[in-house]
């Protein structure tokens, strides 16, 4: 107790007892009652109230006299306390500016606070994880662990899943005494069971997730999406995706992600059909790049559809380079190798990438152009490396031409195709007039 608070205290007793003293004089208290206590023989006799009176300031006494007895050890709890809180914030402090070392002396020395130890105890592994020293981690941990099991167990299972051992955090955060998990244990089993190749029950999870906020709603719905499209690529056989694709709600339906997981599993387990139908339904709702490339790579099957699907499309979208390239790749499919051609460069000069030269290349392959195919694949390579693509020359044209003729011409790059209609020489390009 404070010095103040017990100044007010004695006097208050003090008071208490003048105005007792004074009722005790001015009355007969026989009436009230009286106390006989007999000790070695003799008696001694007093009323109640003034046995109650006087036991009353007896009790008061020996509390004052244990206050002053106690005060310097509480004193110095207090300053152990203060000297604590001093260590933990500056611990906390050296552990946000990179001091590894310092931090984890300083934090070691607050968990000498039972108050503040577990939250000193996991800054304190955190630091020794991070300057390198997992044994000494590992010894803060089992400390921590007589005293808060759930962020001993919460501290453990984020450093399994940063050694990328998702089995063991999972089986970590599955003890029987640390259920139901606060809302980051729950956060850490979905992340685990996803890496784990179990994201069908981290899907499940979601619900439990959203109740506990402990993710804001942009986080959330990106977490559930990266989960949803991962559960379609574990499905196992094609009533497994049915059933997983048939549960999710629409919006999920026409995330690109989600419906390209979706269209590549069920290509995986040979159900075509309901691939493209994803990939369609999903492209009229929302468009996207990423949906329609891969409407054009699928395996040749309803050719004649899917062409008329980006026809109908492009009109809408005819600056969607990508809609180009599927367009150039549903033509491959179908042997219309010249109107694919004209397609596929103006894929390229839309900016379509390695994934056009590699069209374009094997278009000329099938074409009986192999100099031409090697250079849209070396082309290719240049896209991926972030490289500008060269002009596509005719090599033996140049082989066989005079030296002067050779540099004055200088790599002359062999013109796209524009019109399937328009006449062409016996090589397949556009005829001079």
């Amino acid at each position: 107790m404070k010095p103040l608070q017990s100044l007010i205290v004695l006097l208050l007793a003090v008071a208490v007892g003048v105005i007792g003293a004074q009722w005790l004089g001015a009355n007969d208290l026989r009436q009230y009652g009286e106390v006989i206590f007999r000790h070695g023989g003799t008696d001694y006799r007093s009323t109640l109230p003034q046995v109650v009176l006087l036991t009353l300031v007896v009790l008061l006494v020996l509390w004052l006299l244990w206050s002053l007895i106690a005060s310097p050890f509480r004193a110095w709890g207090r300053y152990r306390r203060k000297q604590g809180r001093v260590r933990l914030v500056d611990g906390l402090q050296a552990y946000e500016h990179g001091q590894w070392q310092r931090a984890e002396k300083l934090l070691d020395g607050a968990a000498q606070d039972e108050e503040v130890t577990a939250i000193a105890l996991t800054n304190a592994a955190r630091s020794a994880r991070a300057r390198g020293d997992d044994v000494t981690s590992q010894a803060y941990l089992q400390r921590l662990a007589t005293t808060d099991a759930t962020s001993q167990a919460l501290l453990r299972a984020e450093q399994q899943l940063a050694d990328d051992l998702p089995v063991d955090a999972i089986n970590t955060l599955d003890a029987a005494n640390l259920q139901p998990l606060p809302p980051r244990g729950l956060w850490l089993r979905s992340e685990a069971l996803a890496r784990a190749g179990r994201a069908h029950e981290a899907y499940g999870q979601l619900g439990a997730l959203r109740q506990s906020k402990v993710l804001p709603a942009d986080a959330l719905t990106t977490l559930e999406a990266r989960l949803a499209a991962q559960a379609l690529l574990e499905a196992p056989d094609v009533n497994a995706l049915a059933a997983q694709w048939e549960t999710m709600p629409k919006t999920l339906r026409s995330d690109p992600a989600v419906v390209s997981a979706y269209a590549a599993r069920a290509v995986a387990l040979d159900w075509d059909e309901p691939a493209l139908l994803a990939l369609e339904q999903a492209l009229d709702q929302r468009w996207s790049d990423e949906l329609v490339e891969l409407y054009g790579v699928l395996p040749a099957s309803r050719l004649a559809t899917r062409d008329a699907n980006l026809v109908r499309w492009r009109r809408t979208h005819g600056d969607s380079s990508a809609l180009l390239l599927a367009q150039g790749r549903v033509a491959l499919a179908q042997g219309r190798h010249e109107e694919a051609e004209v397609l596929l460069h103006e894929a390229i000069a839309g900016g379509a990438g390695a994934s056009a030269w590699e069209a374009l290349g094997a278009s000329l392959l099938a074409r009986g152009e192999p100099q031409l195919a090697a250079q849209c694949l070396t082309n290719a390579l240049r896209e991926q490396r972030g490289e500008d693509s060269v002009a596509l020359v005719r090599t033996d044209a140049l082989a066989s031409a005079p030296r002067a003729t050779v540099e004055e011409q200088v790599m002359t790059p062999v013109p796209p195709v524009y019109d399937a209609r328009e006449p062409r020489d016996e090589n397949g390009f556009p005829r001079v007039p």
